[in-house]
């Protein structure tokens, strides 16, 4: 099943809410991009698309069955047809995803380097403690002492790790394929952040770009002047992937059918972070909740880019750092036994 990589799913949604700007209708705008699409995968794509929405589907729909966007489009796209604002919901897309593909740029661009030295520097260090090593070791015995001490240590562990070598070749192989399959394959990235927004997309930054892209579609919905419950249920649809913050939601709206407000029930199931509730209160009170949401939206925004962004610029030196630690290692693992050797000869 094809699977469409950020940048093309930012250029799609583009030149699509361009196309409807100039008043061109979904299903002719679809027909003219699979005309021009150059992409020999996508093309028909396209052109099944735009039979749907002439059949009268929806946009929404469309992607749905075409089963190569990503959840979060559909889910946007939706909320846009069904507030009467899909032009805006496509151009909000194609920035988030534009910054989604300049993101995971700069974090291959940051893990690649760190992650190759690293690798290398595995491999000379198993080399170094299982080959070199016990050659030190031999000298010093012939001399009548024996390695102790950190030395006798790296010793111990280089006899385990040649013991252990085709487990490790096995091993550091699998760690090869498996980077190089994140850092070329879109299909198989997209595959393991679903596996990790199911598990960890809780917690952190993943909580964090989840409360933006909830503000966002709720938002647009309020906006729209959908009923409440609507939006929130429209907004839902786009966490369904983190089963903890979809529970949130149902909470939320439990809490709305009751008769709590917006603010309280975001604030009481935390939905969205406290500051965000207390500003959206003072937006009810004096009837401008719609665009103070807008703000929240963007604020949030802004938020989880700059969290991302800052630790993504923590990775590299991290890994340096390690890598330097480990050549500490190694000139340990050296330097110690020829010491002992040069002072018994001395």
């Amino acid at each position: 099943m094809m699977r469409l990589s950020n940048l093309q799913t930012a250029g799609l949604c583009r030149e699509l809410a361009l196309l409807l700007h100039a008043g061109v209708s979904v299903g002719d705008g679809l027909s003219l991009l699979a005309q021009e699409e150059s992409a020999a995968a996508l093309q028909p794509v396209l052109e099944n698309m735009a039979r749907y929405t002439d059949e009268g589907g929806s946009l929404a729909g469309a992607m749905r069955e075409a089963a190569c966007f990503p959840g979060y489009v559909c889910g946007l796209v939706e909320v846009g047809e069904r507030s009467g604002r899909t032009e805006e919901a496509l151009q909000a897309l194609a920035g988030y995803y534009d910054a989604r593909e300049q993101m995971d740029r700069r974090i291959r661009a940051a893990l690649l380097y760190p992650s190759v030295l690293m690798l290398v520097m595995l491999v000379v260090i198993v080399v170094l403690l299982s080959r070199v090593l016990p050659v030190f070791n031999d000298v010093y015995a012939s001399l009548g002492g024996e390695l102790t001490g950190l030395a006798g240590g790296l010793l111990t562990l280089g006899l385990g790790l040649d013991a252990a070598m085709p487990v490790l070749c096995a091993v550091l192989a699998i760690v090869v394929v498996v980077l190089g399959a994140f850092s070329v394959s879109g299909g198989f990235r997209q595959k393991v952040l679903r596996i990790w927004q199911k598990r960890w997309g809780d917690r952190g930054i993943s909580r964090r770009l989840a409360d933006a892209r909830f503000a966002q579609a709720l938002s647009m919905g309020m906006r729209s002047g959908l009923p409440m419950e609507e939006s929130l249920e429209l907004a839902q649809g786009l966490l369904e992937e983190v089963p903890a913050a979809a529970a949130r939601c149902r909470a939320c709206r439990s809490l709305l059918e009751e008769g709590c407000d917006l603010a309280q029930a975001l604030r009481q199931t935390q939905v969205l972070p406290a500051s965000a509730c207390r500003m959206l209160a003072l937006g009810v009170r004096s009837g401008s909740a719609d665009s103070v949401m807008e703000e929240i939206s963007r604020r949030l925004a802004r938020e989880a880019d700059q969290a991302l962004e800052d630790r993504t610029a923590q990775i590299e030196p991290a890994m340096v750092l390690v890598c330097s630690l480990m050549v500490g290692a190694i000139l340990l693992s050296v330097m110690l036994p020829l010491m002992n050797i040069m002072s018994a000869i001395g």
